[in-house]
């Protein structure tokens, strides 16, 4: 889930202002449809997790979207949505970000993106493994006491977790657990309440495996209460060996649309 699109967060970056509210594949799981739980669970507050962390867009402390530290030989990527990466802009993220755990930033060095979404932002490429400045701190990896692993799309009644940031300054990550449901037009689905702007890149967590993120159809969702997640196949673990690899990064598009009233 984004602020409402991405044009407009690109310019209120830009401008200091706030946004008005925003391998082998592995085969596809049934594409029944599947009604909207009427009380699904709701995302809650939790103790910041060193593996999940927000992502910040320019310099005044807004945190527009989530990432997760990936288990990688290089030890500095990190995985989010392809529509929270925006050319032109500075982009950092802050591991197990709270309150009372500001740390330090970490500046976005490289982003890799799969080819469909450079592209014509094709939502069903709608990720991006991005390489974060290291310096002469630890390696983010060692900071997260070990990353994610990468895993294929959750079949239906797969229990996530899903942990993300609200859109704004501050606060802490609040999470949601939940089985998913059938996908919708090839996206896998979860429904939670409370999955909210900023959440956009969050992980989908099963054990120690990310299987999802917030992001794909409509944005990852124009409703709080249902989200997507583009399907994870063998696009994905190729895109990490090439970030992996440290060979040429790409350019983000400028902006993104939701297509969300």
């Amino acid at each position: 889930m984004c602020p409402p699109a991405l044009l407009r967060l690109a310019a209120a970056a830009l401008a200091a202002a706030v946004l008005t509210s925003c391998g082998a594949a592995y085969p596809a799981p049934p594409q029944a449809a599947e009604p909207v739980n009427s009380t699904p669970p709701s995302a809650h507050p939790v103790p910041p997790d060193p593996r999940v962390g927000a992502v910040f867009l320019g310099a005044d402390g807004l945190h527009v979207c989530t990432a997760s530290v990936l288990s990688s030989a290089v030890a500095d990527l990190i995985l989010t949505a392809a529509h929270c990466m925006a050319d032109g802009l500075d982009a950092t993220f802050i591991p197990g970000f709270s309150d009372t755990n500001p740390a330090e930033p970490r500046h976005l060095e490289a982003v890799y993106l799969d080819p469909r979404w450079v592209r014509d932002q094709d939502p069903a490429a709608d990720y991006a493994i991005a390489r974060v400045s290291r310096d002469d701190e630890p390696a983010l990896q060692t900071l997260a006491g070990g990353g994610l692993h990468l895993g294929p799309a959750p079949a239906p009644g797969t229990d996530v977790t899903v942990v993300g940031y609200g859109y704004g300054v501050g606060g802490g990550p609040t999470a949601c657990t939940a089985a998913t449901v059938a996908p919708r037009d090839d996206f896998p689905s979860v429904h939670c309440d409370g999955i909210v702007a900023g959440f956009s890149g969050a992980p989908w967590i099963a054990g120690s495996t990310v299987v999802g993120v917030i992001g794909g159809l409509d944005g990852g969702g124009c409703l709080d209460e249902v989200s997507y997640s583009p399907r994870f196949d063998g696009a994905l673990p190729a895109l990490m060996a090439r970030a992996e690899a440290g060979g040429p990064a790409d350019i983000p598009p400028a902006a993104f649309d939701d297509g969300c009233d």
